[in-house]
């Protein structure tokens, strides 16, 4: 009976040794594994995060009734997994027909990867980006409708092609408003500034501020990303349909006259809001790699802004402002013109030789008679005119808010490059120079009853969801009411006895013709600058119009060739912004 009672005893002892024996062990065990938590721990914590930077969508570009100008659209970037090709053949095959990249070449990229063992890590190389949504959809439906391997053929695959979907610059309007717009030249997607115009300007405003965030490498641990605000979108001041008239007609101007170059720019003289801006040449900016063969050396991409010209006779408009301004002279007041006038010691002659004899001042801006202007220059003195030519901006930027703005400086009295004559031949605009924008600028003075404007092309900014307007900024005023009004009056008559062929039938118009010859080593080429600037309607602008032709070949004369351009600038205009003839205006006041 005592034996199973010993037997018991034995076994339940030689449990509890084995169970004490055991406590060490485990508490080892234990002890590693938790060891060897503590070390995955810390490896996770120290190399399974890397930083990443977030770039925010960049801001549109509308015009000022909402049509996009630029925005973006989605691209992939495509690439091959070094260590997970299984059929170079199928991706080159697939790639060169789809995306029509070189066969033999994705072939021995792909290829170097199909050895075993020859890569120890993933390895991904890019090499073709921009694709569209289009294109790699076409790619994969390429890839499901492949025949079977014949035998000993490798399966087709496309295992290894790796894409991943970024946002690229898009102008859906291609050339309209081009140089205005500028681009963004995609180079990377850490690096996609803008460069010349709207884009290059407003860079930092449309670009948004970048995120650096920390996340996990392992996708199993990989916390939410955060949401970055997009960059402020631009409402500008350019009118769709104004801007896509104003091309067509500079266009077809330059094709009839043979000009090498056109310049149309509308402004509203009340606001300085830039309505149109219309140059040649022109790209399309999606096609922003075309650049140099677009614009060669020396091409300025806005000539508007970046290109230096002397004005010749629509300077006179600023000449004539200040001499009435000043009290220099009166609408009434005569000049004899004999043909010639006599400044610094040297004779100044007419555009064209002619004689005029009598002559009011309005008969001096109708007839464009320089030695008329020269005279009106000496009655003024050279202080006091090149004083109101400073406060006319000249020889200064207009601060428009475009990027590449020119400027030339201008001569004074005492600068070593001044000489008296220059009196003279600045008073009807040679031996000056502007941009296109300068003169615009200066002369809306006179059609905004003498208050001058900055000129711009930001009507508004969205930024975190919300419009803010931009207000237009006044920069002096050179000259009063009662002379910009005096001076309107003048030109207007001037252009209907003149029977101008910018006249807009229905409408009074004030303006002035510019023709000036352009420099050539030291003499004179065979070639001008024609020009026209004008505002109306005369008793309440709502518009004022610049216009220039480079070096035009049919005719010389800005009475000729740019005048008319005036004209159909102005008879479209009317139109789209709902002027009715003056008649009918008239009434309704």
């Amino acid at each position: 009976m005592k034996l199973p009672t010993i037997s018991r005893l034995t076994i339940v002892s030689v449990a509890l040794t084995l169970m004490g024996a055991l406590i060490p062990v485990q508490m080892v065990r234990i002890q590693t594994n938790i060891d060897a938590r503590k070390n995955t721990q810390e490896y996770e914590d120290t190399y399974s995060y890397e930083e990443r930077v977030l770039m925010p969508e960049r801001g549109n570009i509308y015009d000022r009734w909402g049509n996009l100008l630029a925005g973006n659209r989605e691209v992939y970037e495509i690439g091959i997994a070094l260590n997970e090709v299984e059929s170079p053949e199928t991706i080159a095959r697939d790639l060169a027909a789809v995306l029509g990249t070189d066969y033999a070449g994705v072939l021995e990229i792909a290829r170097t990867t199909f050895v075993k063992g020859q890569i120890e890590q993933i390895t991904v190389v890019d090499f073709v980006d921009q694709v569209s949504v289009a294109k790699l959809a076409e790619l994969k439906k390429q890839y499901s409708e492949l025949p079977p391997p014949r035998r000993g053929q490798t399966n087709p695959s496309l295992a290894g092609l790796h894409w991943s979907a970024h946002l690229h610059r898009s102008y859906p309007e291609n050339e309209l408003g081009a140089n205005v717009i500028g681009f963004v030249p995609y180079l990377n997607r850490m690096n996609n500034s803008g460069l010349y115009g709207v884009e290059e300007y407003y860079d930092e405003r449309m670009a948004g501020s970048p995120l650096t965030v920390t996340v996990a490498v392992n996708p199993t641990r990989v916390e939410e990303i955060p949401n970055i605000e997009p960059g402020d979108s631009l409402i500008l001041t350019l009118d769709r349909e104004i801007q896509s008239k104003m091309e067509t007609i500079i266009d077809q101007a330059v094709s009839d006259t043979g000009a090498d170059s056109g310049t149309i720019i509308v402004m509203n003289p009340e606001t300085g809001e830039i309505l149109a801006m219309a140059t040649t040449p022109r790209m399309n900016i999606n096609e922003y790699w075309r650049y140099d063969e677009v614009f060669p050396a020396n091409t300025a991409f806005n000539r508007a802004i970046g290109q230096i010209l002397e004005p010749g006779s629509t300077f006179k408009v600023l000449t004539m402002a200040a001499a009435l301004d000043m009290g220099a002279v009166v609408p009434s007041t005569t000049y004899y013109d004999d043909g010639w006038e006599e400044v610094g010691g040297i004779n100044l002659h007419n555009w064209d030789n002619t004689i005029w004899y009598d002559q009011d001042m309005t008969g001096c801006m109708r007839h464009s008679v320089n030695t008329c202007l020269v005279w009106v220059a000496k009655q003024m003195g050279p202080t006091n005119f090149y004083d109101y030519m400073q406060r006319f901006g000249i020889g200064h930027r207009t601060n428009i808010d475009l990027a590449g703005e020119e400027s030339f400086p201008l001569s004074l009295p005492g600068d070593p490059d001044w000489y008296q004559v220059n009196l003279g031949t600045n008073a009807f605009g040679q031996g000056v120079a502007v941009t296109p924008i300068r003169l615009i600028a200066s002369v809306a003075a006179v059609a905004n009853d003498g208050t001058m404007m900055t000129p711009h092309v930001l009507r508004a900014y969205i930024h975190d969801g919300r419009q803010y307007d931009i207000e237009p900024m006044p920069v002096g005023s050179p000259i009063s009411a009662e002379t910009a009004r005096i001076l309107s009056e003048m030109l207007a008559v001037s252009l209907e006895e003149e029977a101008s062929a910018a006249l807009v039938e229905g409408y009074r118009i004030s303006g002035k013709t510019g023709t000036a010859d352009i420099a050539e080593g030291e003499g004179w080429s065979d070639y001008t600058n024609a020009s026209f600037i004008g505002w109306g309607p005369t008793d309440d602008p709502k518009f004022i119009v610049y216009v220039w032709l480079e070096k035009p070949k049919t005719d010389r004369w800005g009475s000729v060739v740019a005048a008319p351009v005036f004209q159909q600038a102005v008879e479209q205009l009317v139109v789209l912004l709902d002027l009715p003839p003056d008649s009918v205006r008239l009434q309704l006041k």
